[in-house]
This record gives structure tokens, C-alpha cells and sequence, in this order.
């Protein structure tokens, strides 16, 4: 094989590698437990940040990366997301041990994305965002969502 031949094959698998990296799902963290998350968020000050997401979701990916990833670095430790359908499992707010697929449905999260505030006694404490919205308006509801929450989890 030619050195030509060879950078040629090299170009083409650097290219679908970054097309596939391109094509990542980001994610959040996923919580062992979520009474411990809850409580974590609330020692930092804030609620904790769930959201209930489904691979695959285009929308749920829009939300991710646009707003929950930032605040998730603004907020280390205080949003973190469960999978729609996943038969892996967590502690539920109520302690026992449930897939994520039934957290969501005990949540009554079924439709993705859903983004919900909670408390460390595991009650929300502002109204969920319940799909992708419109973009320009998304930031703002969710800034105003999370201020409630903080509101509500101050006067606790």
C-alpha cells in the first residue's frame, strides 16, 4: 500500500470517527440513589435537577446540551437525569430500589424530556417543564422554574 493510499484511509477513518463522536449522546449524571442526590443539591443550596430523558431523543439532546450541561457545571452535583425504558436501577425518593423506567413512571414522567425540581423529602418544588418548548423561550422557563424551587426549598 502507497503512503497516499495509506493517509487517504487514515483521513477517512479520522472522519467517520469525529461524524460518530459528532453524533454522541451527551448525558448526565445518572444517581445511585435519588434520596442521596436530593440531599447533596440541597447542602449546596439548591433543588436537585432531574431530568427524565429517553435515548435517542433529539429533544431531550437539545435540552441537555443547551441548558442542563451548563448548569450542571454551575451546579455540580445538583442535576442528573434517569432513562425513560432503562431496566438499570436507583433508589427512589420513597427507598426502595426501582428501574429508571419506574421511577419515571412513578413520577408520571413519561413524556421526554420532563425536567423536575425536588427537595431532599423528595417533593417537587416548582412546576416540571414537560417537553423541549420553544427554544427561545426554554432558557427563561427554566431559569424562572429553578428560582422557584429555590424559593420554595429556602423557606423549608
Amino acid at each position: 500500500m502507497t503512503s497516499l493510499a495509506r493517509r487517504r484511509i487514515l483521513a477517512l477513518a479520522a472522519g467517520a470517527l469525529s461524524c460518530a463522536t459528532a453524533r454522541a449522546e451527551s448525558a448526565l449524571p445518572r444517581p445511585a440513589s435519588l434520596p442521596d442526590a436530593a440531599a447533596t443539591a440541597a447542602a449546596r443550596g439548591s433543588p436537585l435537577i432531574l431530568l427524565a430523558s429517553l435515548p435517542g431523543c433529539p429533544y431531550c439532546e437539545r435540552i441537555r446540551r443547551s441548558h442542563l450541561l451548563p448548569l450542571a457545571q454551575e451546579l455540580p452535583g445538583c442535576v442528573v437525569q434517569i432513562d425513560v425504558g432503562s431496566r438499570s436501577t436507583l433508589v427512589a425518593f420513597d427507598g426502595s430500589v426501582k428501574t429508571h423506567d419506574d421511577v419515571a413512571e412513578s413520577l408520571h414522567a413519561r413524556f421526554t424530556p420532563t425536567v423536575m425540581f425536588f427537595g431532599p423529602d423528595g417533593r417537587e418544588l416548582a412546576e416540571r417543564l414537560v417537553g423541549a418548548g420553544i427554544p427561545d423561550f426554554y432558557g427563561g422557563l427554566l431559569e424562572q422554574r429553578l428560582d422557584g424551587a429555590r424559593m420554595a426549598l429556602a423557606r423549608r
